[in-house]
């Protein structure tokens, strides 16, 4: 397990300083946001010759970029608003080889109409499940195209709400490069905090196989709950690490929804329990 963080989280007014400011706490795994890079114009234009230099500051840090940022609704109610999302998406699949990654982190979205954050009764509907399935049949060839993974949050407030609708999402879809984001604090309704363990468990059980990558924060209640540092809330932190170490592969494990003075807490709590997963193996 390797800890990480959004790039985004570290603001300067270069790449450079915002790099160099991450690896000052000790880490090295990166989701990255493009406008870390300061383009000046749209990535599509820009990327070409901005690429080479993110990839060479990257590797001058001995950086990994574990992901592109890319949230897009794909459910979006409004049909222009869906196809630019859609439009952004291949985009990003297109910018994945100038900058050295091979992972998409993105969502399913909402059909709420001001965020695709919020919580709205249609997420639930058929309708909106054929409206998700038209958008990733738009995507998924570009990806599969470019060898790229697309990864999406099983969130509470999108139309893959938990582990249960992700996998059936997979299923249907039938895409190698239809992955995972798997973020713990995201997949618990208002009443299933009593069932974390179990809740967790079955995740894993579900998606693991699926999994590219992990995001890292934390929650006071669920449902629509606010977001915490990791290791400041109800998480169970030590099952929630235990799960990711098992994983088949070296997972990056990217740090959000904190600021700066209390990103060295979270790291020390997420490498301290990996180091007592490996220590009691």
């Amino acid at each position: 397990m390797q800890v990480g963080i959004m790039s985004g989280h570290f603001a300067r007014s270069t790449l450079e300083e915002s790099l160099d400011a991450i690896v000052a706490c000790d880490i090295y795994h990166l989701q990255f946001n493009m406008s870390s890079a300061h383009l000046q114009g749209p990535i599509d234009e820009e990327i070409e010759s901005v690429g080479p230099r993110i990839r060479q500051e990257i590797a001058k840090r001995n950086m990994t970029i574990a992901a592109l940022g890319g949230p897009a609704n794909m459910v979006a109610t409004d049909p222009v608003q869906r196809q630019k999302a859609i439009e952004k998406l291949k985009v990003l699949i297109a910018a994945c080889k100038h900058v050295g990654t091979s992972v998409i982190a993105t969502c399913t979205g909402s059909r709420h109409p001001e965020s695709m954050w919020r919580h709205h009764p249609d997420n639930a509907s058929e309708e909106t499940w054929h409206v998700l399935r038209a958008t990733l049949e738009e995507v998924l060839p570009v990806a599969e195209a470019a060898g790229v993974a697309l990864a999406f949050e099983p969130e509470i407030n999108n139309v893959a709400s938990d582990a249960k609708k992700s996998r059936r999402l997979i299923d249907e879809m039938q895409s190698p490069n239809l992955k995972v984001v798997m973020d713990a604090a995201n997949i618990f309704g208002e009443h299933d905090l009593p069932r974390m363990s179990d809740i967790l468990d079955e995740a894993f059980e579900l998606l693991g196989d699926h999994i590219a990558m992990a995001h890292g924060k934390d929650l006071d209640h669920g449902g629509d709950a606010g977001h915490l540092p990791a290791g400041t809330g109800k998480l169970d932190y030590a099952r929630y690490v235990s799960l990711l170490c098992n994983l088949p592969f070296d997972v990056s494990v990217i740090l959000h929804g904190l600021s700066e003075a209390q990103v060295p807490a979270s790291v020390a709590m997420l490498r301290g329990h990996a180091e007592a997963f490996q220590a009691a193996e």
